[in-house]
């Protein structure tokens, strides 16, 4: 039987932190000292602006952040479903239960509905994506790339720093309408990755901490958006 999804349970998709401003980290803060209060807790990808496993130099730039949601996954059910821009994170998280995108949709019920989880980056996305994806998520992959690591992650987190990650997306119902076809029809579906901030159907795109300063809370069995 799949996993419930609590009440009053939250969902953080696309914080981008540090680069794209410190809500996250205050969020944790919150949760921390009890401000909010939660029974389980679902980060749905790109949370870190960068951050993978293998690798101590990206944890520098996120040393904060990382220790505080170690320091809460000691209490708290966490549940992160990995995006494209942080991956290979169960060494990282190791109380956190961790899904990469190969394992992604994770499949759980909120009351008697069947949900399906993802980040958002598994389907429509095409060829060139998957294979670049596929190779840049093996540990292999970031071991060898790790004499240049300074030089590599010095220069993307500097272009990251300036790209605009907030916008709408055009004709995003016909996207959302493709990916509804790799699901049940009767499911709920529930992903980050296009920082929108509304449901289509039975597709909820949920808010981008980074860009509405929202999240999701489930309140009387129903996911709504609610500022932090």
């Amino acid at each position: 039987m799949p996993d419930q999804i609590k009440e009053h349970a939250l969902f953080i998709a696309d914080a981008h932190y540090p680069n794209h401003g410190n809500y996250f980290l205050k969020l944790l803060q919150k949760i921390e000292n009890k401000t909010i209060e939660t029974p389980q807790l679902f980060l749905m990808g790109d949370i870190f602006d960068l951050l993978f496993g293998y690798n101590n130099y990206i944890k520098t730039f996120s040393q904060e952040g990382i220790h505080l949601l170690n320091k809460i996954s000691n209490k708290l059910e966490i549940i992160y479903i990995e995006g494209n821009h942080d991956f290979c994170l169960k060494e990282i998280f190791p109380n956190i239960k961790v899904y990469s995108r190969k394992e992604q949709p994770i499949h759980y019920k909120l009351g008697i509905k069947n949900v399906y989880l993802a980040h958002g980056d598994k389907h429509k996305t095409g060829f060139g994506y998957n294979f670049y994806s596929n190779i840049l998520r093996r540990k292999s992959t970031l071991t060898l790339l790790r004499p240049f690591e300074k030089q590599i992650i010095d220069h993307r987190m500097g272009k990251l720093k300036v790209k605009k990650i907030c916008g709408d997306f055009i004709n995003f119902e016909k996207r959302i309408d493709a990916i509804r076809e790799h699901y049940p029809k009767d499911s709920l579906i529930i992903e980050g990755h296009f920082h929108q901030a509304l449901q289509h159907k039975n597709y909820i795109s949920l808010p981008s901490l980074a860009c509405q300063g929202e999240v999701g809370v489930v309140e009387k069995g129903e996911v709504v958006f609610k500022t932090t």
